[in-house]
């Protein structure tokens, strides 16, 4: 993929058919939505879920995400953090907005505290960090029961 566009529309699509495949509804909006970037609903038991989707086009366990993504929480909140793994299998990390929102405020907050390259402490700024270094949200389906 050659551009942020084009990487995060295809992962939003991957995302869209996964979740049809496991038995949503989904409807992708055409615009830009603030909050979420589909909406699915379980054909069985009708529970309703927005999706934050966020895509890397190459293998790799960190996305970024906006200092905003700490307070998006809710119960039928989810992110999908996807790896298109250059055109290979894409890989889906499934993960509740709580846990989003409380990963990124420690790991930022640590991160201010050290040091960087010159020796000084970290600026503040808006970019925050997720990563599943240890792969305990792959494929992680069951958060959607």
């Amino acid at each position: 993929m050659k551009n942020n566009i084009s990487t995060g529309n295809a992962g939003e699509y991957f995302v869209a058919g996964e979740l049809e495949r496991h038995g949503f509804t989904v409807a992708v909006p055409m615009s830009n939505t603030k909050d979420f970037d589909i909406l699915a609903i379980n054909r069985e038991t009708y529970k309703q879920f927005a999706i934050q989707v966020k895509t890397t086009s190459y293998k790799q366990k960190s996305w970024t995400l906006s200092e905003k993504n700490e307070n998006l929480i809710g119960d039928n909140i989810i992110y999908f953090f996807v790896s298109l793994n250059e055109l290979d299998i894409p890989e889906y990390h499934i993960v509740p907005s709580k846990v989003v929102a409380d990963t990124i405020r420690t790991e930022h907050s640590i991160w201010l505290n050290t040091l960087g390259k010159k020796g000084q402490k970290h600026k503040e700024n808006p970019i925050r960090k997720f990563q599943d270094k240890e792969d305990k949200y792959t494929n992680n389906w069951s958060i959607l029961e």
